[in-house]
């Protein structure tokens, strides 16, 4: 495994305590220790998933204090490094969907990997498996916060292409949005990116939304999810689908972060679509049954500066699963002709070490149900 890029801030040490999967994390910068439990593959078959959960980390991250009062949260991933011969020396950062995991891109990871792309599958806060104690904010800002503390940790100021399915792509468009020299490229997959705020769930009272978001768990609803979001349900609206797609949930303190985003009125992309100037791939699977491409899919090449379609056949709302090497294709030649070269070093405007304004001490909703 090449190495990852130098980390700015914390240097992250893991070692096995025993079969559950926990990995001690040490930050360098701080006196804290956290414990990561990495996903329980013990009743999964999918070697995909098997050999992604294993390569899951955690590292902390630099974030406002507002956010937790430590000013660092651990954020989990997935990384895997290009093999062979690099075809761009951007890597790209992968964001997944709506209460969903980095397991999302368990296929579409390695297949990037194999083409000479470096790739980063990254735990929006609150979800998949980041740190859910003592953190007081998990909104679309404290998430996006969390993205440029691990842009900057992990990749240490280098620049990146970012890409989102689904509601990753709000986060993937919020983040390039107010990153335009660190962000050199987007990819939005069946992405939702002009739909601001989660309904009527941000105005409940508390003991209301939390009952709702108790009901995102189940597993009928994941189930019905499961089945609107492939074209090819018999193939892969598996049983083994719902359970991947649920693991983190039954973690303590899902529902509570989930809560708390619902209530903060989630993310707000539409108004920042047209900023993004960097080169942007629109990807959209022709069947899907979710978020409607005619619609959207053209709207995002009108509004985007400089964006260009791709249609991704016999394909539901989840090109990355369904389509995975049709879908690592067009990324691969996206990343190769369209994005500049980027330099070793960090870029320009960047503070070495933490965000700039954190400080030096610390720097669809249900449609990705599976």
């Amino acid at each position: 495994m090449a190495a990852l890029a130098p980390t700015m801030a914390f240097t992250v040490k893991t070692s096995h305590v025993d079969r559950s999967n926990r990995v001690a994390l040490h930050g360098t910068a701080a006196d804290e220790t956290t414990t990561f439990t990495r996903p329980d593959m013990s009743e999964i078959k999918e070697k995909a998933c098997i050999d992604t959960a294993a390569r899951m980390k955690q590292v902390q991250v630099p974030v406002s204090e507002s956010i937790s009062a430590s000013g660092t949260v651990g954020v989990s991933y997935v990384s895997w490094p290009a093999q062979g011969k690099r075809i761009s020396s951007i890597p790209i950062i992968l964001l997944h969907g709506f209460d969903s995991s980095c397991l999302e891109y368990r296929r579409l990871g390695e297949r990037l990997a194999s083409r000479g792309i470096d790739v980063y599958a990254v735990d929006l806060l609150g979800w998949g498996y980041t740190q859910l104690d003592n953190v007081n904010d998990f909104s679309a800002k404290a998430k996006v916060e969390a993205l440029e503390g691990f842009a900057q940790t992990v990749l240490g100021g280098r620049q990146y292409c970012v890409g989102g399915a689904s509601l990753g792509g709000a986060a993937a468009i919020e983040l390039a949005s107010a990153n335009p020299r660190q962000c050199q490229g987007l990819v939005l997959i069946d992405a939702q990116g002009f739909t601001d705020g989660v309904g009527p769930m941000a105005s409940l009272p508390k003991p209301l939304a939390q009952a709702g978001v108790q009901v995102l768990k189940s597993i009928p609803l994941r189930s019905a999810a499961n089945q609107m979001s492939y074209f090819d349900k018999e193939t892969f609206a598996t049983d083994e689908a719902v359970t991947i797609g649920r693991l983190h949930c039954l973690r303590d303190g899902w529902q509570d972060a989930l809560v708390n985003f619902m209530l903060s009125g989630g993310f707000s992309p539409s108004a920042k679509v047209a900023t993004i100037e960097a080169p942007s791939l629109v990807l959209w699977g022709r069947q899907d049954g979710i978020l409607d491409g005619t619609e959207f899919a053209p709207k995002f090449v009108e509004t985007l500066p400089n964006a260009e379609l791709q249609w991704i056949e016999e394909c539901g709302h989840v090109p990355h699963l369904e389509q995975p090497d049709k879908t690592a294709d067009a990324i691969a030649t996206f990343m190769q002709t369209k994005l500049p070269q980027s330099s070793p070093f960090p870029a320009a405007g960047v503070a070495v070490g933490g965000l700039a304004g954190v400080g030096a001490a610390a720097a669809a909703a249900a449609s990705n149900l599976f």
